[in-house]
């Protein structure tokens, strides 16, 4: 249950639209309202309304200065989004009025509420378990197909009954290692083969391993699939920003070196999140700015899952030596610009390189960027989502199974080393702890808690 009883309140909704919400929440939430709101039918009662209701009236201060017409939903606990007794109030969407809803209910004795602190209360009073929480934030947040239907499924609860199964079994193990114990005069008996315990085991682990290889794709999904735009000075990489942004994000200049930065944008393509970054010009330069920039070029590199190879003609030896050591291991497509200017190119072939795809454009003219998109996409290589897909988004999920992959090979070397069943035992518990932090089933400490809900909105 959540530590305090205190009743609080937010705007649930940004101010300026047609119709803005207020909403409070606590054990004084509808008595609070009812000091407040004038209904339009004399005979309705607030107080003993019926729960998920609406009521039409008259919101007023306690100086009973009308504010504005409102409808009211009453919402008891615990069939609430938080669990306590709820109330919200539809208003019409001026700052003004909203601010004066808000300033009455606070008078009336109600607390602004924290950011997340709705939502921090629904986990608090078991409504949803701490993945879930945080799913809604993440929900929130989606700007496109694929970080909508991550955050939608999370939310759903596929990855805590996901947990949940691998815990029972987990819990499964512990308790036939455990009851040996109470039966440690016996040392030849065993409750379960020491190989089937093992071949679990490894069961368990194995899909762990895969949900946390899964934070990869997921992760990247979340924050856009990286993709470095590189290539010599004056070959069209800011031209070619712009077209994919469909603004002019970046400088273009026949003057070389314009670009000295690293400039990032998000582009949605088929659903997917791709943050393409515009890096410096390769080349060799006595500026001191601009050695910076190139040298930001390289790292950019390194971090990108796709490189655009950007060429007007063919490389030199000195470009590709300095080049192909570094993205051979990436997914590289070499895209030819200018063919407005020089035609088709023919296919570079360079050895220690095996790109993805070659293709030729013209950033200038926008030919062939549709053809370049689907080529991009296709190297993101996204597996294909069904309804019941778990994909790990999160950092401290995947922090929280890579803990609990660790803990499970101490098991599997226990087992090969003829360990006690009270040794196993431990690791098998601390597996099951680290678990039990991602949703939240075990104590939390208050400092994660808080970290969790401090980035979430004010009102929810």
């Amino acid at each position: 249950m959540t530590s305090n009883n205190d009743t609080i309140v937010a705007l649930a909704t940004p101010a300026g639209g047609a119709i803005g919400v207020l909403r409070l929440s606590g054990s004084e939430a509808i008595n609070l309202i009812s000091r407040l709101f004038r209904p339009a039918k004399a005979k309705t009662d607030i107080l003993n309304a019926q729960p998920n209701t609406l009521h039409y009236g008259t919101l007023h201060a306690l100086d009973a200065t009308d504010i504005d017409d409102v409808v009211v939903s009453v919402y008891r606990a615990p069939h609430s989004y938080t669990g306590e007794d709820c109330v919200e109030v539809s208003c019409h969407g001026s700052a003004y009025v909203l601010q004066q809803a808000l300033h009455a209910c606070i008078d009336a004795g109600a607390r602004q509420a924290r950011p997340g602190e709705y939502t921090q209360r629904a986990y608090l009073n078991g409504k949803i378990d701490l993945s879930q929480a945080e799913a809604v934030a993440d929900l929130i947040a989606a700007t496109n197909k694929a970080t909508h239907q991550m955050a939608l499924r999370q939310l759903k609860g596929h990855f805590s009954n996901e947990l949940s199964l691998l815990r029972e079994q987990l819990l499964k193990l512990t308790s036939l290692l455990e009851l040996e114990l109470d039966f440690s005069d016996h040392e030849d008996l065993e409750f379960a083969d020491r190989k089937e315990l093992n071949l679990l085991t490894m069961t368990i682990d194995n899909r762990i391993v895969e949900l946390a290889h899964s934070f990869e794709t997921g992760n990247a999904l979340k924050q856009g699939i990286p993709v470095a735009i590189i290539g010599k000075t004056n070959v069209g990489k800011s031209t070619l920003l712009n077209q994919l942004l469909h603004e002019e994000k970046a400088i273009v200049s026949d003057i070389d070196g314009t670009t000295r930065d690293v400039i990032e944008d998000i582009v949605t393509i088929q659903g997917v999140p791709f943050r393409f970054i515009d890096t410096a010009g390769l080349r060799h330069t006595a500026d001191k700015v601009e050695q910076i920039g190139i040298s930001r070029a390289y790292q950019k590199m390194e971090e990108a899952a796709i490189v655009l190879w950007l060429l007007d003609a063919m490389p030199t030896d000195e470009e590709t030596s300095n080049l192909v050591n570094r993205i051979e291991n990436k997914k590289v497509i070499i895209v030819h610009n200018k063919a407005d200017i020089n035609g088709p190119a023919s296919p570079l072939r360079l050895a220690n390189l095996n790109p993805f795809a070659e293709l030729s454009i013209s950033a200038k003219q926008g030919t062939g960027i549709d053809q370049l998109q689907a080529v991009i996409h296709a190297a993101a290589a996204i597996p294909e989502l069904n309804e019941n897909s778990v994909m790990v988004t999160s950092t401290r999920h995947y922090e929280a199974l890579t803990r609990a992959h660790e803990n499970l090979l101490r098991v599997l070397a226990g087992f090969s080393a003829h360990l006690s069943g009270d040794l196993l035992s431990e690791d098998l518990r601390t597996c099951l702890d680290d678990l039990a932090d991602i949703t939240g089933g075990s104590i939390t400490p208050q400092e994660t808690l808080n970290n969790i809900f401090k980035h979430f909105c004010i009102g929810k």
